[in-house]
C-alpha cells in the first residue's frame, strides 16, 4: 500500500470544503491507497508547469495534484475544482 504525505496547502484546501465533499474525498483517498490507478479515478500525468505531477478525479468537478516522492509514498499537493491546475 503506497504512504501519503500531505502538503500544508492540500490540508487548508481540504478543510474548507464542504461536509459532504469532504466524505468524497476521503473515499477517493482509500480508492487510490488501494490502487492508484484505479480506472475510477482516471489518474494522469500533468504537463506544463505541474508536469512532474499527478492529478487524480474526484468527481466531474475536483482533482486532488500529486507528487512521487518514491515508489512507495506520494505528496497529496493541492485539492481543487478545475482551476487546481491554474494555481
Amino acid at each position: 500500500m503506497i504512504s501519503i504525505t500531505y502538503a500544508p496547502k492540500f490540508l487548508r484546501q481540504l478543510n474548507k470544503l464542504k461536509p459532504n465533499l469532504k466524505a468524497e474525498v476521503k473515499e477517493r483517498i482509500v480508492l487510490f491507497k488501494k490502487n492508484l490507478h484505479d480506472s475510477r479515478l482516471r489518474t494522469h500525468k500533468l504537463h506544463g508547469e505541474l508536469s512532474d505531477c499527478w492529478a487524480f478525479s474526484i468527481n466531474h468537478q475536483y482533482r486532488i495534484v500529486f507528487e512521487y516522492l518514491s515508489e512507495k509514498e506520494v505528496g497529496f499537493l493541492k485539492v481543487d475544482d478545475h482551476d487546481v491546475y491554474k494555481r
